[in-house]
C-alpha cells in the first residue's frame, strides 16, 4: 500500500485522484484543505483540515503529518516553493515530494526573471511589460503604452492562476458594461484609487492586452521523451487539443534551460498569429484533467511511478482533438 498525500489542491484535482485510483488499488489516497468540506474530500481515504499557517511554520506542520501519517508520496500544492526548499529534510524521513528543486522552481515563481533568462531563446516570444512598484510608475507605463494604440493589462509578478489579472477597460460603466463580463476589468480611475492606498506595492506588470486565444500545454519529463499535451482555452467549456508545433518547440526549447522533473504547465496567449509566453506553472495544472481525458493518458499516475523509480509506458496519438466537461452535483455531507 503507497500512502500519497495531497495537500490543498484545486477542486479539478477530484478527476485525477479518481482516476489514479481507478488504475491502483494499492494507492491509499490522504486529502486535506483549510475547508472542510473540499470536493476532492469524497475520494480519500482519510481527510484532515489543515491549519493556515506561515512557509516555515507549515513545512514544520508538513514534516510532522507526514510522520503521524506514514506518508510515502507528498503531492504539494499549497507552499510549494517553501516545501521544496525543504525536500532534504522529508527525503530524511522517507518521503518522495512530486516537486522539482528550490533552486531549479523558484526563478519561475518571479515572471521577471523567468522572461530575462528566456529571453536569449530564439523560438519564445516574450510579451512587452514595464514592471512598476507605485502608482505614479503605473501611471507613466500605462500612458506610454496606451499612447501607442494598445489595450492595457496588469497582474502581479508573482501570482497564481491569473488571479490579479486586471483588464483596464474605462467603458465598463453605462447601459452598454450591462452586457460585457466584468469579473476582471477595472476602469482606469478604480485602478488608480486602489494603488493609492499604499506608498509602494510589490511589483506588477504592465503589459499590451493580449486578445487571442490562450493555451495551456501539460508537460512531464520520462525516458521516452517530454510529454506535452497542449490545450487551446476558450470562452467555451469546449477545449481543443491541438499539436502545433511551433508551440512544442517552444517547450522543447524553455525545458532545456529548466529541466524540470515533473508535472508543469506552460501557458502561451495569441495576438494575431504570434503565441507569446506568459509563464511557467511547476506543478500540475488545473486543467489536466482535461489534457488527460482528451489522450486517455494518467499523467499523475506517470508522473508518481517515475517518482517511485518505475516507468510507464504512454503514448500521444498526435491527433486533433476537442475535450469538454458537465457538472455533476456530489453529496458532501
Amino acid at each position: 500500500m503507497v500512502r500519497i498525500w495531497f495537500n490543498h489542491w484545486f477542486s479539478t484535482i477530484y478527476g485525477m485522484i479518481d482516476s489514479l485510483k481507478q488504475a491502483h488499488e494499492d494507492y491509499y489516497i490522504i486529502g486535506s484543505n483549510d475547508k472542510e468540506y473540499a470536493v476532492y474530500r469524497m475520494l480519500c481515504d482519510e481527510w484532515v483540515q489543515e491549519p493556515v499557517l506561515s512557509d516555515k511554520d507549515y513545512v514544520a506542520y508538513c514534516l510532522t503529518f507526514c510522520r503521524e501519517h506514514d506518508v510515502q508520496v507528498f503531492v504539494p500544492r499549497r507552499h510549494m516553493l517553501a516545501i521544496s526548499r525543504h525536500k532534504a529534510d522529508f527525503e530524511a524521513i522517507g518521503v518522495k515530494v512530486l516537486a522539482d528543486d528550490y533552486e531549479l522552481i523558484e526563478p519561475l515563481q518571479h515572471k521577471i526573471k523567468a522572461y530575462e533568462r528566456l529571453s536569449g531563446v530564439s523560438s519564445l516570444h516574450i510579451p512587452v511589460y514595464e514592471r512598476v512598484t507605485n502608482v505614479q510608475e503605473f501611471l507613466a507605463a500605462y500612458q506610454r503604452l496606451q499612447a501607442q494604440g494598445q489595450r492595457v493589462c496588469f497582474k502581479f509578478e508573482q501570482d497564481e492562476g491569473g488571479q490579479s489579472f486586471r483588464l483596464i477597460d474605462n467603458d465598463r460603466k453605462g447601459f452598454q458594461a450591462l452586457f460585457r463580463t466584468q469579473g476582471s476589468r477595472m476602469t482606469l480611475e478604480a485602478v488608480t484609487a486602489a494603488l493609492s492606498e499604499v506608498d509602494s506595492f510589490r511589483p506588477l506588470l504592465v503589459m499590451p492586452y493580449l486578445p487571442g486565444v490562450e493555451v495551456s500545454v501539460d508537460c512531464l519529463s520520462t525516458p521516452s521523451g517530454l510529454l506535452m499535451i497542449p490545450r487551446i482555452k476558450d470562452v467555451t467549456r469546449i477545449e481543443r487539443i491541438v499539436y502545433q508545433e511551433d508551440l512544442l518547440q517552444m517547450c522543447r526549447d524553455l525545458w532545456a534551460v529548466y529541466p524540470l522533473q515533473c508535472p508543469f504547465n506552460v501557458q502561451f496567449k495569441y495576438q494575431g498569429d504570434v503565441p507569446y509566453f506568459l509563464e511557467v506553472n511547476t506543478r500540475l495544472s488545473g486543467g489536466a484533467q482535461m489534457a488527460c481525458a482528451a489522450e486517455q493518458i494518467n499523467l499523475l499516475d506517470i508522473a508518481i511511478a517515475q517518482l517511485l523509480g518505475q516507468t510507464r509506458e504512454w503514448h500521444i496519438s498526435r491527433e486533433d482533438k476537442q475535450v469538454s466537461y458537465v457538472e455533476i452535483p456530489l453529496r458532501l455531507s
